[in-house]
């Protein structure tokens, strides 16, 4: 019987286990257990025989400290170290010699014995090795470990104190010894993490559990304390009992017990954080993948160009060993189009196949299933052909993707794996399902563009012959601009010509009927101010509507002349109607000018207040004769204005005109001005009659207006004018209306430099 225990990590000598063998020198042998008496503790070599019985080929001679027993006592009475061990470690001393000898493996036991000299804690590991005769051969090491368990229970001992604070914790704790790793007292949330028991893991270092994946974790560990004495959330990969792989941060610092430095550790499990993350980044690399693709699909009409990036990222992002597209083809029945395959594996590009039987297999596969999967080969029930198919091209596993266009089936997509069985997961099914709708609009999307092309011949012919109509018609339209502005030009100068003639054998008329030089010169006044829209300031007649002038008329050159009297009145109303068209025929040159050219402004730096205070006594005579009175609100130290002052007079003339014109005499106007915004807002409010809202919004407008609409067409095309010059000057204007308080002109103008 082998005795019990070794210190696990330290080998017996080979040359040791070859000390009774033939031909080996008596002086050799002298030197080596020499060299095994000086180390701390017994090496071995028994002989286990086929009945069980055991013959001990040598002893060192540090069973004199460890058992305190001479050599030659063990050699003649194996059995002797047995009845050393204690009661209770009896068992699983001899649970652990069975299950060595059962199996060949190495065989490592730690317990207790009863010595003269006390109780003794000993480790003990051996080498099995099956002789030729059927025998077993058993080389090993036994040494003293009562020290270290000492050490050991005043540890745990002292991790009891510690024991309490974190045994509620959520989050498992770990007490262990710094130099060996040994773990010494750990909580239930450690138990549950890890899977091992306190029985399994206290006095155990956590390499010998086989706790760390990478071993250099530790050192990276300690080297850490090393540094900053504690080490805050590292992470770090561990192994459960059962082998499943976990993920954890790990905080620790290094603590004192009974002058013995120690680690405290928390491990904090992310193994479900991480695995979400990982998903996460799988969905944003599968989003990613899809719209690359119908970035590609939508701007390039290349499908082989499409199709390969595709099979080339897909395969990336499934990690597998081969992605292939098969399309339908009218020439061989079905062929593989794009590929992307591990050097390692078979290529299958190019490959083409005109079997019905198999094409029909797949189709039908297909079609029914929609999505087929794979994960191994070998279990699935396919005809022999494709069986044979698969294992020339070595495939293990795979995913296979219809591609439908319509309710057609066009080709598929396909993903190998040839190095062994592979599971698929969902969201690597859902990619490639959504991968084949994209490329079956890729697809659809050729098919369309073929179908345009040809019609494109077609269609470039259609567009040349319109091309040269419009062009026609476009000569068409230039020529009828031209005639039209003509026309205008000939229709205006023909009209003003006559009407300035009447307005002038009118003026004369009534010139010759004895009006004084004081209304020849009233006359003149008024003449100007209705050139630039102003209303006429009184009739002729300074006495009334009762004079009357007679005019001459003959039929004929031979005929006898006759007078026919005419009132003062009516020919003053002719004048007034000869100039309202006069102005009308101004303004629509004027409109047409600035439609062709734009307003032409001849700006100069003024005072605003100023400019207006200018204007308003121009207006004092159309205001009285209309017995219209008016409040100026306005301050005198608004800033300066780059204005055209001959346009904004006219603007004003024509706002008052509209008030003055769709009003009863006595009208009072209020004029104010603000500054806002980098703006000078001018406003002129009158209490006369209210308009809808259509008609303010219509206003400055250019239409036709209505023949009983209080605007007339004069007036109308003169308040359009004033849009433009407003609008020129950089400005906005516009009108309310006010049942209460009739209406409220408004417009703006930029100014330069600060207030006055």
């Amino acid at each position: 019987m082998p005795v019990p225990c070794v210190l696990k990590g330290l080998r017996v000598d080979e040359t040791v286990k070859s000390l009774h063998k033939l031909g080996f020198q008596q002086e050799t042998i002298a030197l080596l257990e020499r060299i095994a008496a000086n180390l701390p503790g017994m090496i071995f070599q028994c002989l286990q025989q086929q009945d069980g019985s055991l013959v001990v080929l040598y002893v060192s001679s540090g069973c004199r400290e460890l058992y305190e027993l001479e050599p030659e006592v063990i050699q003649a009475d194996p059995k002797i170290l047995h009845k050393l061990i204690h009661p209770q470690d009896m068992a699983a001393f001899a649970e652990s010699i069975a299950v060595a000898a059962a199996t060949l493996t190495p065989w490592r036991w730690e317990g207790r014995i009863i010595t003269p000299s006390g109780i003794k804690w000993i480790q003990g590991a051996s080498q099995l090795e099956r002789q030729v005769n059927g025998g077993i051969l058993w080389d090993g090491l036994v040494v003293d470990i009562t020290d270290r368990k000492k050490t050991e229970v005043s540890l745990q001992n002292l991790a009891l104190k510690y024991s309490k604070a974190f045994s509620c914790s959520p989050d498992p704790i770990t007490i262990s010894t710094l130099a060996e790793g040994r773990l010494i007292e750990f909580n239930d949330s450690f138990v549950q993490l890890s899977g091992y028991e306190r029985d399994e893991a206290i006095g155990r270092t956590a390499l010998e559990l086989n706790i760390w994946i990478n071993e250099s974790d530790r050192i990276k560990l300690l080297q850490e304390l090393q540094t900053n004495k504690v080490v805050c959330n590292l992470e770090f990969e561990y192994r459960r009992k059962c082998g499943k792989l976990i993920t954890a941060l790990l905080s620790a610092e290094i603590i004192d017990l009974d002058g013995i430095p120690c680690l405290l550790a928390v491990h904090h499990d992310i193994t479900e954080r991480k695995q979400v993350e990982a998903q996460l980044r799988l969905s944003a690399q599968r989003d990613r993948l899809l719209a690359e693709t119908l970035v590609r699909i939508r701007s390039s009409l290349n499908l082989k160009k499409i199709l390969q990036t595709t099979v080339t990222e897909v395969r990336q992002f499934l990690q597998v060993d081969r992605v292939f597209i098969g399309l339908k083809d009218p020439q061989v029945g079905a062929k593989t189009v794009v590929e992307s395959v591990d050097p390692n594996y078979p290529s299958v590009l190019n490959w083409q196949s005109d079997d019905e039987s198999c094409l029909q297999e797949l189709k039908t596969q297909l079609t029914t299933n929609r999505v087929r999967v794979f994960e191994d080969i070998s279990q699935i029930a396919v005809s022999p052909k494709l069986l044979a198919h698969h294992e020339q091209l070595q495939t293990k596993a795979a995913l296979v993707v219809p591609i439908m266009v319509g309710d057609e089936l066009f080709g598929a997509v396909i993903a190998n794996q040839c190095s062994g069985p592979r599971h698929w997961q969902p969201i690597e099914i859902d990619l490639l399902q959504q991968m084949s709708e994209q490329l079956a609009i890729a697809i659809k999307q050729v098919q369309l563009y073929q179908e345009l092309a040809q019609l494109n011949s077609n269609l470039e012919r259609q567009v040349e012959e319109r091309t040269t109509q419009l062009q026609q018609k476009m000569q068409e339209l230039e020529e009828t601009q031209r005639v039209k502005d003509v026309v205008l030009h000939t229709v205006a100068h023909d009209l003003r010509t006559s009407v300035m003639g009447n307005l002038m054998v009118l003026k004369n008329l009534l010139k010759s009927q004895g009006l004084g030089t004081e209304d020849t010169g009233k006359r003149r006044h008024d003449e100007t101010a209705l050139r630039e829209g102003l209303p006429p300031q009184a009739t002729a007649n300074p006495k009334g509507d009762t004079g009357n002038v007679s005019v001459q008329l003959s039929a004929s050159p031979s005929s006898p002349q006759s007078l026919i009297p005419v009132s003062c009145s009516i020919i003053e109303r002719m004048i007034q109607g000869n100039d309202r068209q006069l102005g009308m025929i101004d303004s629509l040159l004027e409109i047409h000018s600035c439609k062709e050219q734009g307003i032409v402004l001849h700006r100069e730096l003024v005072t605003f207040s100023t400019l207006l205070q200018t204007i308003i006594k121009d207006l004092q005579p159309m205001l009285s004769q209309n017995q219209a009175n008016l409040t100026n609100l306005v301050a005198e130290n608004l800033p300066l204005v780059m204005a055209d002052k001959t346009r904004l007079q006219k603007v004003l003339v024509n706002l008052f005109t509209y008030s003055l014109q769709n009003n009863p005499p006595g009208l009072n106007f209020t004029l104010k001005a603000t500054v806002e915004s980098g703006m000078i807002r001018t406003h002129i409010q009158d209490n006369g009659v209210a308009v809808s809202k259509l008609e303010c919004d219509r206003l400055f407008d250019l239409y036709v207006r209505h023949p009983q609409a209080p605007c007339s067409t004069d007036i109308g095309l003169k308040m359009y004018l004033c849009r433009q010059i407003i609008q020129a000057h950089g400005g906005e204007i516009g009108v309310t209306s006010n049942r209460k308080c009739g209406l409220t002109f408004w417009f703006t103008l930029p100014y330069v430099g600060e207030l006055v």
